[in-house]
């Protein structure tokens, strides 16, 4: 993350707002926008203490956003409820998601210590901690479910990457055709993947990394495991290659998840999400260049996703 201060200027308002929320005798003394999010404009703020020490919060803003009030009413939901259940996430500080109060709907939260990882070296371990991470997730049973799933892709919005596996992508928009299956609904995070995962990784011993934050819980859902499974599963092999989101399927189960039942319900989920990422490779690689991936072109994206669509196709199908 770069310090950027133009960028990092926090809205008179939305300054304001976050000054009622802090500690008698605390100021903020820094801001630094962060960069990885795609919606939302997320910036870390450093506050002066009492004892002149500091402490972080990080602020979410999401700028001329259509669901802003809704995602933002999820996330604090959903931060709410996570204290205490052994899923490291941020804590509530305070949310304006109607903009009652900031400049924009706005949401303040704890940060969290560690950094995402997207780079190849270590992905055996990474895997598996992730798999186990969703999993734990996944049991947790809120005594007030969020709403359910959306999904948006249809069958006539998919975009076929140039040059792909025609055939394959044909099968692959005739699957999602069919009504979704049935399922055990569960609670889902809706956008878990290795960009919104933290780990602390000792600079001499990368397999070492631990988990110390899952972070943007704007999406919470109540849905299929199968579709967090897939997602995920989707992420891995746009970013490492198609057979990493075969595996982490498996580490999902090994971890003690429980997936669909029928290949084709399995079959049905992934494709829906892999599917899903054809209309936006543009906006979901650029993060990825930016965090130093920068041989992830568009094109370079594109052709992992036909990739992955088509080993879909030819092990599930």
């Amino acid at each position: 993350m770069t310090n950027h201060p133009e960028a990092a200027a926090v809205r008179p308002l939305t300054l304001a707002w976050a000054n009622r929320q802090l500690e008698v005798g605390e100021r903020i003394v820094r801001t630094e926008a962060l960069r990885g999010g795609i919606t939302a404009e997320m910036r870390r703020l450093t506050i002066g203490t009492r004892n002149a020490g500091t402490r972080d919060l990080v602020l979410r803003t999401f700028v001329n956003v259509e669901h802003a009030e809704d995602w933002l009413n999820r996330e604090a939901g959903a931060l709410t409820l996570l204290p205490g259940t052994g899923v490291p996430a941020p804590g509530l500080v305070a949310a304006d998601p109607t903009a009652a109060h900031c400049e924009y709907p706005s949401l303040l939260m704890t940060h969290l210590a560690g950094r995402t990882v997207l780079d190849d070296e270590g992905l055996e371990t990474r895997v598996p901690r992730l798999a186990r991470q969703l999993v734990a997730i996944h049991a947790l049973r809120p005594a007030e479910r969020p709403r359910e799933y959306v999904a948006l892709t249809t069958a006539d919005t998919v975009v076929t990457p140039n040059g792909a596996d025609a055939a394959a992508w044909a099968a692959a928009i005739d699957v999602i055709r069919r009504p979704a299956p049935t399922y055990e609904g569960r609670l889902l995070h809706r956008d878990f993947h290795p960009g919104n995962v933290l780990f602390d990784v000792p600079p001499s011993k990368p397999a070492s990394a631990r988990i110390t934050g899952v972070v943007d819980w704007a999406a919470t859902s109540w849905g299929p495991a199968d579709l967090d499974v897939a997602h995920c599963s989707t992420n891995l092999a746009l970013l490492h290659g198609p057979a990493w989101g075969q595996r982490f399927a498996e580490a999902y189960e090994e971890a003690g998840g429980v997936l669909a039942a029928a290949a084709s319900e399995r079959l049905y989920w992934r494709v829906r999400d892999g599917l899903a990422f054809s209309e936006e490779v543009q906006v979901v690689s650029q993060p990825w260049r930016e965090a130093g991936r920068t041989e992830l072109t568009t094109r370079a994206v594109e052709e992992r996703l036909d990739a992955y669509v088509t080993t879909l196709m030819n092990a599930l199908g």
